[in-house]
């Protein structure tokens, strides 16, 4: 991880003085790098020995950072990891053309590994985050978003870098098709379990812990799982609040919407989902070789949900 925040300072580098400033103060935000570790234990559980896994972990990062920075212009987000967001001191424009710039930074480094397999995975994922973005872009303020139709979002936004990260640790390792799949499998289940757990401590946590402010996805008029299942289990009074909270948006009634959310049932409900993705990815890891990489897979899958307790 020494080895992939190094190659992050280095690549982020620019004779552009507010790309520079921007790249700085990103990584000074911290970040748990989650899904270069992903990436880097699944290389290891492969058996893969040589060090691309780190070029690609910094790609996989590189993504992830450049579709924080849009989200957070599309969102009109001030806060995040605790500190304020690029957008909220730089503007939207600097924002929205320093993520572009990381964008292409990460394929340089792509093309640098000239793996035509790896290529292909990172182009589609890149992809298919971005309809994530435009889908999730439709479905703001709408009351009846089903839960199906969340799950899609959030597989496309956000558990498809997970799988991809996973995956690639296959492609290095050259490992069975089976296991190949295994790791890809587990990637995605532990990228739903991470969000559906962040959207719950969006009412669950405290705006310190969480490093964002409390009821953000409420007042963008986000219908995340825990609105949609407190609107199967609300009173009518209550679903009348939540309704008019989720297409209108704002904090006006957070703490009456927060106490409908758990009087409803809603909270349980999403932890036990959490949870249930977070066992899936822990199953799928069956197919992998015993190693301590594989074991501190398992453990992540367990920190996936532990931030609930």
């Amino acid at each position: 991880m020494e080895a992939i925040d190094h190659l992050i300072r280095d690549r982020l580098g620019s004779d552009v003085v507010l790309i520079n400033q921007i790249a700085e103060h990103i990584i000074a935000g911290g970040g748990k790098r989650l899904r270069p570790m992903l990436h880097v234990l699944a290389a290891r559980a492969a058996g893969y020995a040589g060090d691309e896994h780190i070029k690609l972990a910094a790609v996989i990062e590189f993504i992830h950072t450049s579709t924080l920075l849009h989200d957070d212009v599309v969102d009109e987000s001030d806060r995040r990891r605790g500190r304020s967001t690029a957008n909220a001191v730089w503007g939207n424009a600097a924002s929205v053309l320093v993520g572009d710039f990381l964008y292409s930074r990460s394929f340089q480094l792509m093309v640098e590994l000239d793996r035509m397999p790896v290529l292909r995975i990172l182009a589609d994922t890149t992809n298919t985050i971005a309809a994530g973005e435009v889908m999730q872009l439709l479905h703001i303020g709408r009351a009846d978003l089903a839960e199906a139709q969340y799950l899609e979002v959030i597989e496309r936004k956000t558990a498809v870098l997970f799988a991809a990260a996973a995956e690639l640790g296959a492609i290095l390792g050259q490992v069975p098709q089976a296991q190949h799949q295994a790791l890809r499998h587990y990637g995605m289940e532990l990228g739903y379990a991470f969000q559906i757990a962040d959207d719950l401590l969006d009412y669950v946590s405290d705006a310190d812990t969480l490093g964002k402010n409390i009821g953000d996805d409420l007042a963008e008029g986000k219908p995340t799982l825990p609105l949609i299942y407190a609107m199967q289990g609300a009173t009518p009074e209550q679903a009348r609040s939540l309704r008019n909270a989720i297409e209108h948006g704002g904090l006006d009634s957070l703490q009456h919407i927060v106490d409908a959310i758990r009087d409803s049932g809603a909270l349980e409900r999403t932890r036990e989902r959490a949870h249930r993705h977070a066992a899936a990815a822990r199953k799928a890891l069956g197919a992998i070789d015993d190693s301590v990489y594989r074991d501190a897979l398992s453990v992540l899958a367990d920190y996936a949900t532990e931030r609930l307790s």
